[in-house]
């Protein structure tokens, strides 16, 4: 079927990708990561089912959302400070 290609996974994260770009605010490149590692994967010839190919992508794509959020996400400590209020104009 068409979900153990590898070449359709990697579209996908490419997809994903190009969506992160019209989209901030890192929601799609966790996904697109997961489907990048599973397209890979894939194409190593690692065979999976469908449920463990999904399982997969979606632990992948969890792991390198928590990543990212560490590396570029708010500070321990780090307050946002408003200078000005937007009703005050």
């Amino acid at each position: 079927m068409w979900w153990s290609l590898w070449w359709v996974w990697i579209a996908g994260a490419l997809g994903l990708a190009i969506l992160e770009v019209l989209v901030p605010g890192f929601m799609f490149v966790g996904f697109a990561i997961g489907a990048a590692a599973v397209g890979l994967l894939l194409a190593l010839g690692v065979s999976m089912s469908l449920p463990w190919i999904l399982v997969v992508f979606a632990v992948l794509s969890l792991l390198s959302w928590i990543g990212m959020r560490r590396m570029f996400g708010v500070r321990k400590g780090q307050k946002k400070i408003w200078t000005r209020d937007i009703n005050e104009e």
